[in-house]
């Protein structure tokens, strides 16, 4: 089974353990999936593609198969929604995205910044005054952002204003991503 789809159908089978309550049973045959890695799980509904939960681990803190598990287990949780119910796990899609180790992007002022932003390379973390907000790669490409508005929006996920990613003291952080998404629930994975 190539690596995207043993990625997609171990966080389905978590999916359905955790809203079912049953075991899981996704054996991995890959070793990337024993290496330590960042991964984040997005569900989403079908066929409108709302988003119904994301969550992971931007840092390798878990061997990758453990973080993918976690993550997925934990998007059916996600505090912005309702958990998740076992009647919506067929009407969801699963989308893993599989993280390099996030690095600080150093610049000298924010069009220096800008420059250094590539949509749809670059994913972005932000840390400001105790604050932290994280976007995936995939989210500037699906919503047409510039750089600007990539950063502009990846401060308010922190809970900043718009412009805190301009503030002197603001430490942003890039990392790159593999996306495996199901074009349906259940259906053939591709890779973003």
């Amino acid at each position: 089974m190539p690596f995207g789809d043993e990625a997609v159908a171990l966080a389905r089978a978590a999916i359905r353990s955790e809203t079912e309550g049953i075991p899981m049973h996704a054996p991995v045959g890959d070793p990337r999936f024993g290496e330590p890695s960042g991964a984040f799980v997005t569900l989403e509904t079908y066929p409108i593609r709302d988003l119904r939960g994301c969550i992971g681990y931007p840092m390798p803190v878990l061997p990758l198969g453990d973080a993918i598990e976690q993550a997925a287990r934990s998007a059916c949780h996600d505090p912005r929604f309702p958990d998740l119910e076992p009647s919506e796990v067929p009407h969801v899609t699963v989308e893993v995205t599989v993280l390099t180790v996030p690095k600080e992007v150093p610049h000298d002022s924010p069009e220096d910044l800008l420059s250094k932003i590539e949509i749809g390379r670059d994913g972005l973390i932000i840390e400001l005054f105790g604050r932290r907000g994280l976007l995936l790669p995939q989210v500037p490409v699906e919503w047409g952002w510039d750089a600007r508005e990539f950063l502009d929006h990846l401060s308010v996920k922190a809970g900043l204003p718009p412009d805190a990613w301009t503030s002197p003291g603001a430490r942003i952080s890039a990392f790159g991503g593999d996306v495996y998404s199901e074009e349906s629930p259940g259906g053939e994975i591709i890779r973003k």
